[in-house]
């Protein structure tokens, strides 16, 4: 039986250093283990070093690997929005980290899991969840406060794990909440899975095996501090209020720049 075809975007910022065996162990895996079309697409998001040119040197081996480039820094929300566009050239559109967190096999659990929902999510806090190598005890810390904050910001979105780097849609799904995606840095995430879930798809939320890699280039309070933001921005644009706040959008910009964060997208949701 001839499996869905299968986009993976992978949004890459300076990751000359990491990302070439991560393209690898893709481009092999799924050639050897899937039988649907399988295509994998680097955004390269502003890239000062020579991403471009690990990707390119993978992708004249692999015909599967192509990449988008973009000039100036969009953020990895910015760049994965930006590759949701190619959504109609598959039944299945996916994303991972480019430090290979993911191992593919675990990308692969995730995508045979797709007929069970509209979106499948890996997730790290699962019971089942496979930590080859733990973050840090303040990372661990970060992350558990800003889960307790999206609760409270979202309680009926029942997720453990917004922010693993795994997940993976339906094309229907993604074509109608795309429009509704506006969050441009790393809170992205909540961006997508809220905007699925008020739009009615079901997302599954499944352990996964995860490795902790060095080289992140997160700064972990600044990274925290316009997450939180986003959030905030996120909660209000579903509110009935979200009109009135116009005339603080000038100071909301100014924010976000002070913070060397990417902006968020204009205008309201529309999914």
């Amino acid at each position: 039986m001839i499996e869905p075809s299968l986009l993976l975007l992978v949004p890459a910022y300076n990751e000359e250093h990491r990302i070439e065996p991560v393209l690898r162990d893709y481009a092999r895996y799924f050639q050897g283990h899937y039988r649907g079309k399988f295509q994998l697409v680097v955004v390269l998001n502003g890239c000062r070093d020579n991403t471009r040119g690990a990707v390119e040197r993978v992708a004249a081996e692999y015909p599967a690997i192509s990449f988008r480039e973009f000039a100036e820094p969009i953020g990895k929300g910015g760049a994965l929005i930006e590759g949701l566009k190619l959504a109609p050239l598959a039944d299945l559109i996916g994303y991972v980290d480019a430090d290979g967190a993911t191992p593919p096999r675990a990308f692969h659990d995730l995508v045979k899991r797709s007929g069970e929902a509209d979106c499948v999510i890996g997730s790290r806090w699962l019971p089942g969840a496979v930590l080859d190598v733990e973050q840090s005890s303040q990372r661990q810390f970060a992350s558990r406060v800003f889960h307790a904050i999206v609760r409270v910001f979202f309680p009926r979105m029942h997720i453990r794990d917004t922010q693993c780097g795994a997940k993976v849609m339906r094309r229907q799904a993604i074509e109608t909440i795309h429009s509704a995606l506006r969050i441009a840095d790393m809170a992205f995430d909540i961006n997508l899975l809220y905007s699925l879930d008020h739009a009615g798809y079901r997302v599954l939320e499944v352990p996964t095996e995860w490795t902790d890699k060095s080289g992140s280039k997160v700064t972990l309070f600044r990274t925290s501090l316009v997450m939180f933001l986003s959030v905030v921005r996120i909660r209000l644009i579903y509110s009935p209020f979200y009109n009135w706040l116009r005339p603080l959008r000038p100071l909301e910009g100014w924010v976000y720049r002070k913070l060397q964060a990417p902006q968020p997208l204009p205008g309201p949701p529309k999914a």
